[in-house]
């Protein structure tokens, strides 16, 4: 997962490129940066590895100057964690200097860049987004004709910007995999992963982009086109509302919080008649949902995890090493709250399942006399190859282990799990239909022939 944003027309673009970045740093934390179109009319750039304050510990993005400018935080689906893969990319094209900030992966990439090298292309990066660059440099015409044409060859998910000295453009593709929005900041036109980047820079939200769309600033004038050929049905990343975008964020048209809400009740129903003293939920992500769940069920909320907020995600950590060290580090129990007493502890998801098990442990040696896991989403069985972190099913816990067998492996007295039908209806207020469930059903909706090869490989 990634996080993008872009500013045209305001004469602290970079600066508040940089700002929004910091209200997506949740969606990636491996590396940072920004692009600006320069008084020069070029493009100065500006990445590195690390948190955006690490990247930018001062005004070093002010200092790049322009007009606009397009940032991006990433964490590794495709490609190492390495500076060379930190976007966003810049490259010299037929077309001219071009940038590209990309949220998503590409399902037929490596096929691409097979075909592109036998061509002779000669790749600077191992990410699938430089697929996209080296298509639109072997396209004729304007670059947004360009930029359409290669769109049409690749597959997956893509929310991306791509800046050149003179246009912004920004594309969705047609499953609207991943969130992309447009705001306006006085006369400036923005662009964000999510309306909490938006929000921060005080931009006002006009709409989503709709899957399938294309928009062009360009000369502070935006046009939009959808000329991508339809697709059956619109894939929303579901998970998107259960763990990634944060709580104060609006995507697919609804509050994250409300859906988490409504994901906590939904399992409440779910599990009616559990005896329990307190509902404690795995803080950040699962606390709208245990609300959402002691108001249905009766049993009170408490805070029975403290989450340090100096240590980052554990679930986009590059390496399991790393996302357990970190997990120790982030959250806390509160042994006064939980001495004794039968908890029902709220998480938005199990993946690999050796945080869940040490956060259990640590509520045992809190004094928890029991504990009751509740899920808010269903098993993950299945990779997801559209932009998030689970690229073996081996890693998975629920595509190993029957649920019994994760129950004694977490240590804990009862699990329970969502319904598939429970999430689709709470996150889309009762309607099913228009999301990717790929990770809990294995119903892919495009193609996956790349990552079909490389997991049979492994």
């Amino acid at each position: 997962m990634c996080g993008i944003f872009a500013v045209a027309g305001s004469p602290d673009a970079p600066a508040t490129a940089q700002l929004g970045l910091f209200a997506l740093q949740h969606r990636g934390q491996e590396s940072a940066g920004v692009v600006s179109v320069g008084v020069d009319g070029r493009l100065h750039a500006r990445v590195g590895m690390g948190l955006v304050s690490e990247v930018f510990p001062g005004s070093e993005a002010a200092a790049l100057g322009g007009l606009t400018a397009v940032g991006h935080v990433r964490y590794a689906t495709t490609g190492a964690s390495q500076l060379k893969n930190a976007q966003p990319l810049v490259y010299n094209t037929g077309h001219g200097p071009v940038a590209i900030a990309h949220n998503g992966n590409l399902t037929n990439a490596l096929g691409l860049k097979k075909k592109l090298e036998s061509r002779g292309a000669i790749f600077q990066s191992s990410t699938d987004s430089e697929v996209i660059v080296h298509l639109l440099a072997r396209q004729p015409g304007p670059v947004e004709d360009a930029l359409i044409a290669s769109l049409r060859q690749v597959e997956g998910a893509y929310s991306l910007l791509l800046l050149t000295p003179t246009k912004l453009i920004a594309a969705r593709d047609p499953y609207g995999f991943r969130p992309l929005i447009l705001a306006r900041l006085g006369g400036a036109h923005v662009f964000a992963s999510e309306t909490s980047a938006l929000n921060l820079v005080g931009a006002q939200v006009v709409r989503e982009l709709e899957p399938g769309e294309i928009a062009i600033v360009e000369d502070g004038r935006l046009r939009t086109l959808k000329p991508l050929p339809p697709v059956p049905a619109p894939a929303r990343c579901v998970f998107e509302q259960v763990y990634f975008a944060r709580p104060d964020s609006v995507i697919f048209g609804r509050g994250v919080q409300a859906a988490r809400r409504d994901l906590g009740r939904a399992l409440a129903h779910e599990m009616a008649g559990v005896s329990a003293d307190v509902v404690v939920p795995v803080p950040d992500s699962g606390v709208s949902a245990a609300l959402g769940f002691s108001e249905v069920s009766g049993i009170p909320f408490e805070m029975g995890l403290v989450r340090s907020h100096y240590v980052s995600r554990t679930f986009i950590k590059p390496t399991q090493e790393l996302r357990e060290t970190a997990a120790k580090l982030k959250l806390a129990p509160v042994p006064e709250a939980l001495r004794g007493r039968r908890v029902v502890l709220i998480d938005d998801s199990i993946v690999r399942g050796t945080t869940s098990k040490k956060i259990c442990r640590s509520l045992r040696e809190a004094g928890a006399r029991e504990i009751h896991m509740a899920v808010t989403s269903p098993p993950i069985v299945s990779p997801c190859y559209y932009g998030i972190d689970t690229p073996r099913a081996a890693e998975l816990v629920a595509n190993v282990h029957p649920p019994e067998e994760i129950r004694k492996f977490l240590g804990v007295d009862r699990l329970t799990h969502l319904s598939l039908r429970g999430m689709l209806r709470a996150v889309g207020r009762g309607d099913e239909a228009g999301w990717c469930d790929a990770c809990f059903t294995r119903r892919y909706p495009t193609p996956i022939p790349d990552y079909q090869v490389a997991e049979a490989l492994k």
